[in-house]
């Protein structure tokens, strides 16, 4: 599986395995919300972003808000690319735009998700750290 990232174009590959599907070999609508999260972890570890490290700090990324589209559906031994771009940057939340295709290039899946980063101890959201700010910027 490979993953890059070129002009705020992040790609990232997975594959559909058993686990992710129903007894007809399908993938279950909601398994592709995990797809794009491990598509955004990966993104935010590339850039030199690495989650634990916040969490340690009481703060992260929580999703907001999402909006999803099935289209097609993905099935067993799929190799899925999951490409992602950060369409809004602001002080304290992104908006990821991400779609799913398999490996004919169909597209499968899309969705907008907006993350805000959050005081986990107030659950409130706070500024984003100039680590993680500059990151973001370096490949915005």
């Amino acid at each position: 599986m490979t993953n890059s990232i070129t002009n705020n174009l992040h790609t990232f590959q997975c594959r559909v395995y058993y686990e992710d599907t129903d007894v007809l070999g399908i993938v279950y609508y909601a398994n592709y919300l995990k797809f794009f999260e491990r598509a955004r972890t990966e993104w935010l570890r590339e850039v030199g972003i690495k989650q634990s490290f916040y969490l340690e700090q009481n703060t992260g990324f929580v999703v907001r808000r999402l909006e999803m589209e099935n289209i097609a559906s993905a099935k067993l031994d799929d190799l899925l690319t999951v490409t992602s771009t950060i369409s809004e940057f602001k002080r304290a939340s992104l908006v990821f735009e991400q779609q799913i295709t398999n490996q004919t290039q169909q597209l499968l899946c899309t969705v907008k998700v907006q993350v805000a980063y959050v005081n986990l101890g107030l659950s409130k959201p706070c500024a984003m750290p100039k680590a993680i700010l500059g990151a973001l910027k370096r490949v915005s």
